[in-house]
């Protein structure tokens, strides 16, 4: 058995691979190459993926696309159209209209946010699950999966480490962190840092044991546009076209997957923090940690006993 760790600069992101079984560096190279393939198909950024043609030729005529990118796109449109869910692939009309987290971000006047609605209703997106084609019933519709992909490709990598007989491994996909067997460093648990939202990053306010389970968190926090005395964040209520008005800071989740933990921590960021808790206590296999504006820190009751201000708290 060897040990192989790797960085890489992708996606916007720092992503982080730590792998240990046999072969653990090629392991960590075919890794690698998995998420270059999926940065070339699922880029939003660039004009040339296959989700960036779709934004082009998909209100035209039906547009074939990879299967796993049709996967993801049927998963997201599904979460989509959940009553009371803030997760909206088809959000992309808006998030190009405010640009936030861009040099050129504004805030939008309203005739042009009331305009760019009718872009933002799921049920248009048409799928066609024998042919693996999407076609746009709206012209100018466009999908966003920015809210998703990143827990679809730490899921697809650990499946594959697991696949060639890994006995532990980290995918850390810029705070999206995914973890297989004992922890390198202690053995036994992973602990995760969750970030403090009101310090800069790298800053945990509180740190989560798991094991093979993944982390997420999704906070106002990230990426925020200061306009005329008032602050603006990037997550966004599809219904009203603003980013969301709650009293979240932000939205941890605990679950076996990290698409998982992507989902829910946008379809549930609308609610109020004791809302969500109470939600997510019913929910078989998944926990929550919020942190509220004005500093406050709730868990649910499966994760009591598994959080702690420092290392050194836990029992």
């Amino acid at each position: 058995m060897t040990e192989y760790r790797k960085i890489l600069y992708l996606m916007g992101t720092k992503i982080s691979l730590y792998v240990k079984g046999k072969d653990a560096e090629d392991l960590a190279k075919k890794a690698e190459n998995m998420l270059i393939h999926y940065n070339e198909v699922f880029s939003a950024n660039s004009d040339h993926s296959q989700l960036a043609m779709l934004k082009k030729a998909a209100a035209i005529a039906p547009q074939k696309v990879d299967d796993e990118l049709y996967e993801l796109i049927k998963t997201g449109k599904k979460h989509s159209l959940c009553e009371d869910s803030y997760l909206n692939i088809a959000i992309g009309p808006l998030i190009k209209l405010w640009r936030i987290g861009f040099k050129e971000a504004h805030v939008p006047d309203k005739e042009a946010i009331q305009n760019v609605l009718e872009l933002l209703k799921p049920e248009n997106i048409q799928l066609d699950d024998d042919k693996k084609t999407i076609y746009f019933l709206k012209k100018g519709m466009e999908i966003d999966l920015g809210a998703i992909a990143k827990g679809y490709f730490a899921d697809k990598v650990m499946e594959f480490f697991k696949e060639q007989g890994a006995i532990s491994a980290m995918v850390d996909m810029g705070g999206n962190v995914l973890v297989l067997g004992e922890s390198p460093s202690e053995g036994g648990d992973w602990k995760v840092g969750i970030q403090n939202p009101f310090l800069p990053r790298g800053n945990p306010a509180v740190l989560v044991k798991i094991r093979n389970q993944s982390v997420v968190t999704s906070g106002i926090y990230e990426r925020v546009l200061e306009k005329e005395g008032s602050k603006y964040h990037h997550i966004f209520d599809g219904k009203t076209g603003y980013p969301i008005e709650n009293n979240l800071a932000s939205l941890t989740i605990i679950a076996d997957s990290s698409l998982d933990c992507d989902i829910y921590t946008t379809k549930l960021f609308g609610f109020n923090a004791a809302s969500i808790i109470h939600r997510v206590n019913r929910m078989k296999d998944m926990g929550a940690i919020v942190i509220t504006v004005d500093g406050k820190l709730a868990c649910t009751d499966n994760l009591k006993g598994r959080i702690a201000a420092s290392a050194s708290d836990f029992v």
